[in-house]
């Protein structure tokens, strides 16, 4: 199956109306290792990513990603909104000049997404931190196996989720939580929790298309 910017401007509506959904379970979350806006940062993010593409004829899939995290960038110039829109901009440089993608190039997608991510927070997979619910569903992405487009979608998002409830058990290494010390095992990262949601949404879109 192949899709254009058309096709991919769902994906980041069910992005913005999950982050929007979710906005005070972030915001409890974040209350308890940070400054508690990471639920106003992602839901005010992800609707100007949005709001940005909704309307664009831009059929350059890379300049299409790249504008969502540029507007992204402005609106919510956060640590983790700046994150966030610098995965959306790495998966803008690796797929300028594409104008359409097939169903398995969406794990190259996350994988872009995810090095955008880590190349800006420099941060490692351990760190308790975005990258550790990512990492996961990047690994089953690029194991697809025999399953169908839409079945791996759905096991990317549980591995998301598994690797967000792992987190638990992780020392944090960055931000206010790693003040905590060992006291932080306990805690479930949000960043990770951010990426299980990406995984949701991403899960839901492909569940809304023919089997593929």
């Amino acid at each position: 199956m192949q899709f254009t910017t058309a096709d991919l401007k769902p994906l980041f509506a069910n992005w913005a109306q999950i982050m929007q959904t979710q906005r005070e379970t972030l915001i409890d979350l974040d209350s308890v290792v940070g400054d508690g806006d990471l639920g106003l940062t992602m839901s005010d993010g992800f609707c100007a990513a949005y709001q940005a593409i909704k309307d664009s004829d831009e059929a350059d899939i890379g300049k299409f990603f790249y504008l969502a995290g540029k507007t992204m960038s402005t609106a919510v110039p956060s640590t983790m909104g700046t994150l966030m829109a610098s995965g959306l901009m790495q998966v803008g440089k690796v797929f300028k000049g594409k104008t359409t993608i097939e169903s398995h190039e969406f794990a190259d997608i996350f994988v872009a997404y995810f090095d955008g991510v880590q190349a800006r927070g420099k941060a490692n997979v351990g760190d308790k931190t975005f990258l550790d619910g990512l990492y996961p569903a990047v690994q089953t992405l690029k194991n697809a196996g025999e399953s169908s487009w839409q079945a791996l979608a759905n096991k990317a998002y549980i591995s998301a989720e598994q690797g967000a409830k792992a987190t638990q058990t992780m020392l944090a290494v960055h931000g206010r939580a790693a003040t905590r010390g060992e006291n932080s095992r306990a805690l479930l990262d949000p960043g990770a929790y951010v990426a299980q949601l990406l995984l949701q949404g991403y899960s839901e879109f492909a569940a809304g298309h023919m089997t593929a």
